[in-house]
C-alpha cells in the first residue's frame, strides 16, 4: 500500500524528512517502514502541494493520551526522499474534482486532503499512486 502525507515542511531539506505525531486518516495509521509515501507541503503553512516521493525509513505509533475518549491515531515517521516532483499538484489543481464517487485519483486526493483541511497521513489506492508517480 502507498501513502501520502500533507504536512508543514518548512526548513527541512527534501533528502530526509522527519515528522512527529502526525494525524492519520483513511488507513494512514497502517504506514510502516519500507512503504512508499508521497509528500505534499501543506498550503495552509505556505507550501505548494506535491514536492517529493520517498520511502519510510522509520514509523512509530504515538501512544494515546490517557483520559481522552476520542483520539485520532498519530504516527511519527522519517522519510528518505527518492525523487522530487517535476510538476505542480496541489489544492488549486485538485479543487475541481468534487464528484466524490467518480473513482478518479484526483478526486481521491481532493477528498482525503482538502475536504477537511487538516494535515494528515492517508492511505491511497494503487491507481492514485500510479497517477502521482507521473509527477516525477
Amino acid at each position: 500500500m502507498a501513502f501520502a502525507i500533507k504536512v508543514e515542511v518548512c526548513g527541512q531539506q527534501p533528502k530526509t524528512l522527519t515528522f512527529t505525531a502526525q494525524k492519520t486518516m483513511y488507513g494512514g495509521k497502517q504506514i510502516a517502514e519500507g512503504d512508499t509515501v508521497f509528500v505534499f507541503a501543506s498550503e495552509n503553512e505556505g507550501g505548494e502541494g506535491l514536492i517529493a516521493r520517498g520511502t519510510v525509513t522509520s514509523a512509530e505509533a504515538v501512544a494515546k493520551k490517557s483520559g481522552i475518549i476520542r483520539q485520532t491515531p498519530r504516527v511519527s515517521l522519517t522519510i528518505t526522499c527518492t525523487a522530487l516532483a517535476k510538476r505542480r499538484l496541489g489544492r488549486i489543481e485538485l479543487k475541481k474534482f468534487t464528484a466524490w464517487n467518480d473513482g478518479r485519483p484526483e478526486t481521491e486526493l481532493n477528498f482525503k486532503f482538502y475536504r477537511q483541511a487538516t494535515n494528515k497521513i492517508v492511505g491511497i489506492s494503487d491507481e492514485t499512486a500510479k497517477f502521482l508517480s507521473k509527477f516525477f
